[in-house]
């Protein structure tokens, strides 16, 4: 059994790939990962940039291609993969019907991730439209539709739930946008339920991204402050409390008799980026039940190598209200309010940034055929 095999089956955490390549689509390369234990894979505008401008497994497609416009290239080359990935990922996906079922796990496993253009991150209209456009043209009933979890972002949410298409909501920072993710959640499943979509069939998770909050606080702090590398985590723990309160209230219990699944939280963001912390920061004391860990290709790596999650500070409800109590105690110097809105305005744009520069790589190749 393979650490991440024992990562799901022991501890009930899902690990997914924050990678997708066409040349791991190729030669197997994904494939392996599942059989591995992978259960998902995520996507984003700074992955596909670098996937293009490292990868000549592209050349052929954009040789061929009829458009001369990146930005129709792009994404229809992306919906490719994204529909190939999917189909590797169809047995994992059955088979957690097959436990969603028989009453083994409140959710179904083995989706892939495509995102929004990040331009529309402000645009909720847009990208309603685009999301539903995405979903359509995949067509696979395990690819999940990555919407930034913005305030213009959570009402898009709601509908495109509502409409019965699976929602990665992502670039959540704090915990009170968590909590406004999962009310979104909830009226986008009741929205389902009332338009007469299937809910054992809308999947959702929330991606709580991670390390960057390390980043941004330890720079407030002072070099010897212990709380350096803690509040990030602490954070976590304070979302997966919050996540096991609401997932235990009544609405939701109406819409678990109702054939609803849960909305798992997801961690991302979860490679080390201090030389000086543990390469598995971000992994091994994050484990919990019910949740998803996204990781890039060296974490995943070194998972496999040395993941040791018996000391996950998720493991029990005293260590969980011990870790919060950090967010508590932290300088009147750091806001973390400021720092998370600040994250989440800095996300938006760091991603529309690769977005262009992703376009910029498919126009310079078409250039040069």
């Amino acid at each position: 059994m393979s650490k991440l095999t024992a990562l799901f089956d022991e501890y009930g955490q899902s690990p997914w790939i924050d990678n997708i390549r066409r040349d791991w689509l190729n030669d197997g390369t994904l494939k392996d990962l599942v059989a591995q234990g992978v259960r998902g894979v995520t996507s984003n505008p700074s992955i596909f940039a670098k996937a293009l401008a490292t990868s000549s497994a592209y050349d052929e497609f954009l040789t061929g291609a009829h458009s001369k416009d990146p930005e129709t290239l792009f994404e229809t080359l992306a919906v490719q993969d994204v529909k190939d990935a999917c189909d590797v990922l169809a047995q994992v996906h059955e088979q957690s019907k097959v436990d969603f079922t028989e009453g083994r796990r409140r959710y179904l496993d083995g989706f892939v991730s495509l995102e929004v253009s990040p331009h529309l991150a402000r645009d909720t209209t847009g990208t309603i439209a685009a999301a539903k456009r995405l979903a359509s043209e995949v067509g696979r009933s395990n690819v999940m539709i990555k919407i930034p979890g913005t305030r213009e972002g959570l009402l898009a949410v709601t509908e495109v739930l509502g409409s019965g298409i699976n929602v990665n909501v992502t670039l959540i920072f704090s915990l009170e946008r968590y909590d406004e993710v999962i009310d979104a959640w909830l009226e986008g499943l009741e929205r389902a339920q009332e338009r007469g979509h299937d809910l054992r069939e809308v999947a959702s998770v929330a991606s709580f991204f991670v390390s960057r909050v390390d980043v941004a606080v330890d720079a407030l702090l002072d070099e010897a402050d212990p709380r350096r590398g803690t509040i990030a985590n602490a954070q976590v723990c304070g979302a997966y409390q919050r996540f096991q309160d609401r997932m235990s209230s009544a609405r939701v219990a109406r819409l678990i008799e109702s054939g609803a699944q849960i909305q798992r939280p997801l961690w991302a963001s979860t490679s080390t980026k201090n030389p000086l912390y543990p390469d598995l920061l971000y992994v091994d004391p994050i484990v919990g039940n019910e949740t998803v860990n996204t990781m890039p290709d060296p974490t995943l790596a070194a998972v496999l190598d040395h993941g040791d999650f018996a000391g996950s500070l998720l493991a029990s409800d005293a260590s969980i209200q011990l870790q919060t109590t950090l967010l508590e105690e932290l300088p009147s110097t750091v806001s973390l309010a400021a720092v998370t809105e600040r994250l989440e305005i800095d996300g938006v744009n760091a991603f529309s940034t690769s977005y262009d520069e992703l376009l910029a790589t498919v126009a310079a190749k078409i250039a040069s055929t």
